[in-house]
């Protein structure tokens, strides 16, 4: 069997508790972003961009909101010659996914029946575009058995990383997952790249620890620094952002209006599902502000300021909106006021309701919620 260079593995399971409501009927990385993607585009883009041909998504919870919208998609099969595979944990057969490195290792045979030289582990709920090319000749280069890609934090957010620390030539001296009181901000990105006998080696061992939590960044990456093997750090220096709180959904929404990431770039194109960037082409969208991002699809016939207007939304007279994220398929009625909050998809928020307050927390709406009229921000959300 001929082998292949690198395979992707995108570790999209996780429940996403801290994106609720907008997870309780999606998958985390199933969540709208940027206007008319998912989160999980922007890994596979990166895949498809880097010429990575054979990657295996591992879902799990609410799994099919993922799956339908990767079948949606064209550009797997169409001219790219990619391979996506859905690997659902299976309850009854080999049981669900009880962490990262446990996900891999209930994957053995579909890995091994690729051929892998290099195994790439990806998160499925990150905002970034990168290169796993030059990631891969970094780790070749540096002769590394393991690579993590990494990039430095503000120091108020390093609890919630992996630290590390690195010598000069960036090879890992130590390794903590979300310390109390951090050494360094240098923080892992989720983001790993393995010789395929040497993790698959790792991942056998770890599955018969029964002290084990199987998980890369508690587990098995300590494991290797334990044993002082090749393990280096690949430094990022693009954007990235880890979108797994409402909070950082929301101010990575706000990083696409400044420019901190261009989600239309001709050298990195983004892809996604046929049926996302064509809902309603029928609507015609009505009025364009410089500090907002209306996409095809939507009507506005109101005012709105520093947001992100998803397809398929209507937005009626009198409304003001501002620094707000509106996800597809929202029916907005007259006089609305929305200040600082996500609307879930396909919510219905009925006239004169008020939604947030300036300069307050984020506010959100759950995903097909109804907001009766006249509502303050501060009374119950009624569920659909």
């Amino acid at each position: 069997m001929t082998q292949k260079k690198c395979v992707a593995m995108l570790l999209a399971g996780g429940e996403g508790k801290r994106l609720a409501p907008l997870t309780q009927k999606l998958a985390k990385p199933a969540v709208p972003f940027g206007g008319q993607y998912r989160i999980i585009d922007f890994p596979l883009s990166n895949c498809v961009n880097s010429g990575i041909q054979t990657i295996g998504v591992l879902t799990q919870y609410k799994a099919e909101s993922l799956h339908s919208h990767i079948n949606d998609g064209r550009f797997w099969t169409g001219d790219k010659d990619t391979e996506i595979s859905l690997l659902e944990a299976d309850e009854f057969g080999g049981g669900l996914y009880t962490g990262t490195a446990d996900a891999i290792y209930k994957n053995l045979e579909y890995i091994e029946e690729q051929n892998p030289e290099h195994v790439l582990i990806l998160s499925g709920d990150h905002v970034y575009q990168m290169d796993y090319n030059a990631m891969l000749k970094f780790h070749e280069e540096s002769g590394a058995e393991a690579t993590i890609s990494v990039k430095r934090v503000p120091w108020k957010d390093a609890h919630q990383f992996g630290i590390m620390n690195v010598d000069k030539s960036y090879k890992i001296t130590d390794f903590v997952e979300k310390p109390e009181n951090p050494e360094s901000n240098l923080a892992s990105m989720g983001i790993y790249m393995f010789r395929w006998s040497y993790l698959r080696r790792y991942l056998l061992a770890d599955a018969v620890n029964a002290k084990s939590s199987h998980d890369f960044g508690k587990d098995v990456i300590p494991k290797m620094l334990a044993d002082k093997t090749s393990v280096y750090a690949y430094p990022f220096q693009g954007y990235w952002r880890d979108v797994g709180t409402i909070e950082s959904l929301w101010e990575a929404h706000m990083e696409v209006l400044d420019g901190e990431i261009s989600l239309n770039a001709k050298h990195w194109p983004m892809y996604s599902s046929d049926k996302l960037k064509a809902e309603a082409d029928a609507v015609t969208q009505v009025t364009e502000f410089d500090d907002t991002l209306i996409h095809p699809g939507s009507m506005v016939e109101g005012m709105v300021s520093r947001s992100v207007i998803f397809g398929g939304v209507h937005i009626g007279e009198g409304c003001e909106i501002h620094e707000s994220i509106i996800m597809p398929n929202v029916k907005i009625g007259n006089d609305v006021t929305i200040y600082r909050a996500i609307i879930g998809e396909g919510s219905v928020i009925e006239d004169g309701a008020v939604v947030g307050r300036p300069n307050g927390e984020i506010s959100v709406i759950a995903i097909e919620d109804y907001v009766p009229a006249g509502t303050s921000s501060e009374s119950e959300i009624i569920p659909a």
